[in-house]
C-alpha cells in the first residue's frame, strides 16, 4: 500500500508518542525501584514501649533478616517487660483475675496466625507464628492454643505480677468498668517491618482491655481488624477501644485505601474518618493507626490527642507524635 506524507507523518508521530509512553512507564517503574531501596529497611511500632521493641526487630533487619522474623522477635521484647501491663507478663487482668492474651502475625506471602484467649504463656506471639507455619488454621482460642503451645514445648507460667494483681484488687472496690483514654500510654504493641528485601510483615500482642469480661476478645488478634499484611502494598496495625476497629476492619481498610492510591498518612486519617461516620460514640475512646507502604514511607493517625510511634530506619530510632481528629 502507497503511504502518503500525511499518513507516514500521521503514524511516525503516535510511533513517537508511543515510545514516549513506554519511555515515561519504564523510568517509573525504575524510578519505584530507587525509591524502594531508599526506604528499607524500615520498622514501625505503636508507642513509645516500641523504641525498645524496635532495637530487637533492627537487630534482624539491619543483616537482611526477614521482616517477619523481625516483627516477631520484636514485640516479644514487651510481651516479657513484667512492668508493661498491657502486654504478654504483666497484663492487667480480666474482671475475675485472669490474665487472657491475644496475638496475630502475618508475612509476605499472605500466611497468618493468630491466637485468642490464651493464658499462661509469656509469648503469645510465638503461638501464633507457631499456628502460621505447623497447622492449617489462622486463629486458635482458649483452651485449645494453650494446649498446642505446651504441646509444642512453651511452659506454663503466672502471668499475674503483684503489680498487676494489686492495681485489680484496687480496681475491684470501686468496681467502675470505664475504659480510660491513652491510660498509661498503652496498650497494644503492633509493628510493621519492611526488609531490605523490599518484603512485609505485620505482628500484634496485647493482654487487651483491663478488667474486661471473662472471655472477652479484641481486635489484635483479628487479621484484618488488629493488623493486616499484603505484600503488593502496604501493612497497617491498630492500637485503642479493639471493637470500634473491629465494627470498621481499619488495619484493612488502610491497606485497601493505599491500594487505590492514598499515601500511608492519608489512608490512616480516612480510616479513623470511617470510624466518625459509622460509629456515633467514637468522642469516648482513643484509636491509633499506624501504615507503612511498599516504598517505606509512613504514616499514622488517632482519635485523641496522645498516640506516639517508634521509628527505626538508617536513620535512627526515633518516637513521633502523631496528629489527631478531636483538637480542641
Amino acid at each position: 500500500m502507497k503511504l502518503s506524507r500525511r499518513n507516514f507523518i500521521g503514524k511516525s508521530a503516535l510511533a513517537a508518542v508511543g515510545s514516549l509512553f513506554l519511555f515515561k512507564q519504564t523510568n517509573a517503574k525504575e524510578s519505584f525501584k530507587i525509591e524502594t531501596i531508599k526506604n528499607k529497611p524500615i520498622v514501625v511500632s505503636t508507642w513509645n514501649h516500641g523504641l525498645v521493641a524496635n532495637e530487637a526487630a533492627w537487630e534482624i533487619l539491619n543483616n537482611k533478616g526477614k521482616a517477619v522474623d523481625a516483627v516477631e522477635k520484636g514485640v516479644m521484647v514487651t510481651e516479657a517487660d513484667a512492668d508493661n501491663m498491657t502486654v504478654g507478663l504483666g497484663g492487667l487482668p480480666d474482671r475475675d483475675g485472669f490474665v487472657t492474651l491475644d496475638a496475630s502475625i502475618m508475612d509476605e506471602k499472605g500466611n497468618a496466625g493468630s491466637v485468642s484467649f490464651l493464658q499462661d504463656i509469656v509469648h503469645p506471639i510465638s503461638v501464633a507464628r507457631l499456628v502460621m507455619d505447623k497447622t492449617p488454621h489462622v486463629m486458635l482460642s482458649g483452651e485449645g492454643a494453650l494446649q498446642f503451645a505446651l504441646e509444642n514445648g512453651f511452659k506454663k507460667e503466672n502471668l499475674l505480677t503483684e503489680k498487676s494483681k494489686k492495681a485489680w484488687e484496687e480496681w475491684k472496690k470501686k468496681a467502675k468498668y470505664e475504659p480510660v483514654i491513652n491510660i498509661e500510654n498503652h496498650d497494644t504493641i503492633g509493628m510493621v517491618a519492611l526488609d531490605a528485601d523490599g518484603n512485609l510483615s505485620g505482628a500484634c500482642t496485647t493482654s487487651g482491655l483491663a478488667y474486661k469480661m471473662h472471655g472477652r476478645v479484641g481486635d489484635s488478634p483479628i487479621i484484618g481488624a488488629g493488623m493486616y499484611v499484603d505484600n503488593e502494598v502496604g501493612a497497617a496495625v491498630a492500637t485503642g477501644m479493639g471493637e470500634l476497629v473491629m465494627k470498621t476492619l481499619g488495619s484493612f481498610l488502610i491497606v485497601e485505601f493505599m491500594r487505590n492510591g492514598l499515601s500511608p498518612q492519608q489512608a490512616c486519617e480516612k480510616a479513623i474518618d470511617r470510624i466518625k461516620q459509622k460509629l456515633p460514640d467514637y468522642k469516648k475512646f482513643q484509636i491509633g493507626y499506624l501504615a507503612i507502604n511498599k516504598k517505606g514511607e509512613t504514616g499514622a493517625y488517632a482519635i485523641q490527642k496522645g498516640f506516639n510511634y517508634a521509628q527505626y530506619d538508617k536513620k535512627g530510632n526515633r518516637l513521633i507524635e502523631v496528629d489527631y481528629l478531636l483538637k480542641e
